[in-house]
């Protein structure tokens, strides 16, 4: 089976899921200082029913499942729920995001569970810097993870890189020069205005059109065709051994391409990242619910998918959550 369609005709084949709200880092852009308030244990899904829901997807089509968090490697036994979701047959891909943290210990073991890659969110390639960001991170931890998951065979590497104007934009050429002597994949992601603690504003956000045009100042960019259905656009400097990727996913959105659904820690699943519509999986996974009542729920979430989002035409933001409780 290659995918349900929604009513735009787009395979919706990719599921991200969040398996906690909890975060090992205090990013400025993220969280305030004292954190968020996190869901109680119990609000959170177990491994079951997240094995559960991936199992009943695959059958309708689901080959493709993103963990994130928060920060997923916080999770005990993370690696349980990957080999059980690995096992599935109809997952083909499976990938993990996260904030490094923790790789270097764990990065080995997630490849023997089946983990095809990990894409790692990093913001600053100076230390201090580093520091400041995600209030009191050690960049050398997350640099030393990288290496080991290239080494365990978690690749392409992909590492994730937001642009914030006056914060840490100067490193943009820093981060594409990573490429040149390395297989690393370099993605540029704009700044989007979730629950952040008041530290978003429009004068921080960058388009992609300005990132690229930093990046161009290098060297002259050659369009790569990486892989199908991702909101990245790549590209390559000359002669690099890396690839280098814009997401714009205000600027220019890829929604009429998108092939995913997100489900949150605790049980939503939301058809568009920007929609304040969710879909809650947990009273029917709780209540005994049969695998056909998660069907209607997941096609349900699939029927009420918008062909796009209205991001940039909102005033009123207050709706967005924090990317701790939706899922990176």
């Amino acid at each position: 089976m290659t995918g349900l369609k929604d009513k735009f005709e787009r395979i919706i084949d990719y599921l991200r899921i969040s398996i906690t709200d909890r975060c090992s880092l205090r990013c400025i852009y993220c969280m305030p200082p004292e954190g968020l308030s996190l869901f109680e244990h119990k609000e959170i899904l177990t491994y079951e029913e997240i094995i559960k829901i991936v199992r009943i997807a695959s059958e309708l089509g689901v080959r493709k499942v993103r963990i994130t968090g928060g920060e997923p490697l916080v999770r005990k036994d993370v690696t349980l729920l990957t080999a059980s979701i690995k096992k599935n047959q109809g997952i083909e891909d499976l990938s993990i995001t996260t904030n490094g943290v923790l790789l270097e210990r764990y990065a080995e073991e997630l490849a023997r569970s089946g983990v095809d890659r990990v894409n790692v969110s990093l913001d600053s390639l100076r230390p201090e810097r580093y520091r400041e960001i995600t209030r009191g991170g050690d960049i050398n931890v997350v640099l030393r993870g990288i290496e080991v998951a290239r080494k365990a065979g978690l690749t392409p590497v992909k590492i994730n890189m937001i642009p914030i104007r006056g914060l840490n934009d100067d490193e943009i050429k820093d981060f594409a020069g990573i490429t040149l002597n390395s297989d690393y994949h370099v993605r540029f992601i704009e700044f989007m205005p979730f629950g952040t603690g008041g530290f978003w504003n429009s004068g921080k956000y960058i388009p992609c059109d300005e990132i690229k045009s930093i990046v161009e100042t290098i060297g002259p960019l050659t369009p790569v065709r990486v892989r199908k259905n991702g909101p990245s656009k790549y590209f390559r400097l000359k002669n690099a051994q890396g690839v280098i990727g814009f997401i714009s996913a205000i600027t220019h959105h890829f929604c009429e391409d998108c092939n995913r659904l997100r489900l949150t820690s605790d049980g939503k699943l939301k058809p568009c990242l920007f929609s304040e519509t969710e879909i809650d999986l947990k009273p029917a996974l709780r209540g005994g619910a049969s695998d056909d009542e998660i069907v209607r729920l997941l096609k349900l979430a699939i029927e009420v998918k918008p062909e796009r989002h209205n991001i940039n035409e909102k005033s009123d933001l207050n709706f967005l959550q924090s990317m701790s409780r939706i899922g990176g």
